[in-house]
């Protein structure tokens, strides 16, 4: 293949690029990367690690990287975090075929994102060990030393004889959007003392010769982030030249301009592939890659297709579209597969302390990844649906504290958040015209208490009686926001000192009451949400 046909091939399906701003040549077949560096980036992967349906796959990434080198580019591909968490493929193995598909396509650094963390800190580091990339981060620090337990920065001197400093950053809100158990040890830097953690980064990589201050961060762009946004980094900051953001999803197709700072993502799952191709204040785009690399596809295909064997039993049926959509959706109103996972937590947790002992259920919807399509319902659609491997568990909290946990969690309305509450056995309204007022911040937390419970969320009844601030509620959810996960601060007391754990796998406690109590068939009954929660 002669050299014109060949770049025409290479470089990212979107077209995602940064840098200085001149006019760009709209041939890429014209464009010579020879001697310059190309920055390929990626977040917020999630385990699509398959080439097709509109996922790049690790294949055709890999694939992109080599073609780049072979026309004589120094190449350094990243990645912003959120890569080894979302799909069975790589949850079974608790994130680790996801780092062995990344040391397959060649990466060179990783920051990390809240869901690294989903199989616990000590998992992390098992999976990492060993890795040949580097990963880099550098607001994460040791609770009682405060050493930084990740590498902070690294400088890149590439062939083409540019010194690039990359440091990375993940978003504190993974204290509350991981397992707060899980996290145990670690402290996130946040608010100013982010800002003075990436400036002191930006300072060292100066003063080691760095030419360019890349921050690979995974903070995204979400009101519900604000103060700890890449906005918020770059805000109050200076010296970031590119910023390449993850966690928000955002799709910055050719990146955004805040003063001197380029801000950069590729949005989510592998669907594009981000470049920045540098040669002086010289930016150059290009047209779409089509290739793949084709030992890291069969690395991908095998392992994938064990997992499909592996899960592909059907149990159930269902003859009707459950909405597991983001938003419009489970994070930002009822849902019918909202109510019926809520409708199985509340059966599993009656299963393990008896019917009358528990009389409602609530769970995150952040927590619910995906639709379930009408047909064939197999374990492998439930981990994809549900994959963090959560456990129904059960807590007893007062009235007011049900109503703090739901004002709470309602916060961002009618903006979406992954702590939107699925419920069953709770009927309750939410006053979206009345604004969220933060109160004191919750300790070890992002999140802010209700200044005033109950001004945006009035609870009708629980459990088919009248709600009563002052009555005692048993109620099951997961271990996650039992534990005080994302904005469920109110329920952490009651879990720490009497919750109780059933035991129970969420999506087995979702297959359990899929076949015993609705005979194996999702029908009619959840066609539509059941008008559990109405939002002015």
């Amino acid at each position: 293949m002669n050299k014109k046909s060949l770049l025409s091939l290479v470089l990212a399906l979107a077209m995602v690029f940064c840098f200085a701003l001149p006019a760009m040549a709209e041939d890429a077949s014209t464009i010579d990367v020879s001697g310059k560096l190309v920055i390929l980036h990626t977040n917020d992967i999630h385990g699509r690690a398959v080439n097709g349906d509109g996922v790049l796959g690790y294949s055709r990434i890999a694939q992109v990287k080599t073609d780049l080198e072979l026309l004589g580019a120094s190449v350094l591909l990243l990645d912003a975090g959120d890569a080894t968490q979302g799909t069975p493929l790589v949850n079974l193995s608790q994130g680790a075929s996801a780092i062995d598909f990344m040391i397959a396509a060649g990466y060179d650094a990783m920051t990390l994102g809240n869901h690294e963390f989903d199989w616990g800190f000590d998992n992390l580091q098992q999976i990492l060990e060993g890795a040949p990339f580097d990963v880099l981060c550098a607001n994460i620090t040791d609770s009682i030393s405060g050493e930084s337990v990740f590498t902070p920065n690294k400088v890149y001197e590439v062939a083409s004889g540019i010194k690039v400093g990359i440091f990375g950053l993940d978003t504190p809100e993974t204290m509350t959007k991981a397992h707060p158990d899980k996290v145990k040890g670690i402290t996130f830097a946040m608010n100013e003392d982010l800002y003075a953690v990436a400036q002191g980064q930006v300072d060292e990589l100066k003063a080691a010769g760095a030419d360019i201050i890349v921050c690979l961060g995974h903070l995204g762009v979400d009101d519900e982030s604000a103060p700890n946004r890449s906005i918020d980094v770059i805000d109050n900051t200076t010296g970031i030249d590119i910023f390449i953001d993850g966690h928000s999803h955002t799709n910055m197709n050719g990146g955004e301009r805040f003063g001197t700072t380029l801000l950069t993502s590729t949005g989510e799952y592998g669907q594009n592939l981000g470049y920045i191709i540098i040669d002086g204040a010289d930016v150059i785009k290009s047209g779409n890659y089509t290739g793949v690399d084709a030992e890291v596809e069969d690395l991908v295909n095998t392992i994938d297709a064990q997992v499909n064997e592996q899960l592909s039993a059907s149990f159930a049926t269902t003859e009707v579209l459950l909405d597991g959509e983001r938003a419009p959706g489970v994070r930002t109103q009822e849902t019918n597969l909202g109510d019926f996972s809520a409708d199985a937590i509340l059966w599993g947790a009656q299963q393990a302390l008896g019917e009358e002992a528990v009389v409602a259920a609530v769970t995150n919807g952040g927590g619910i990844r995906t639709s379930i399509e009408v047909g064939d319902v197999t374990m492998l659609t439930m981990k994809t649906v549900f994959p963090f491997g959560n456990e129904v568990t059960t807590i007893t909290v007062t009235g007011a504290e049900l109503l703090e946990a739901l004002e709470a969690a309602t916060c961002a309305l009618p903006e979406a958040s992954g702590a939107f509450p699925q419920v069953a056995g709770i009927e309750f309204t939410i006053d979206t015209t009345v604004p969220y007022e933060n109160g004191e911040q919750y300790p070890d937390s992002t999140y802010f208490a209700p200044a005033k419970p109950g001004s945006r969320v009035t609870i009708a009844t629980v459990g088919g009686e009248a709600f009563d601030l002052e009555a005692l509620y048993t109620i099951a959810t997961n271990d996650f926001t039992a534990a005080g996960g994302d904005t469920y601060y109110a329920f952490r007391y009651a879990y720490q000192t009497a919750g109780y754990k059933t035991g129970v796998a969420l999506e087995d406690a979702l297959v359990n009451y899929t076949t015993t109590v609705l005979g194996g068939v999702i029908g009619e009954q959840y066609a539509a949400p059941q008008g559990r929660i109405t939002i002015k």
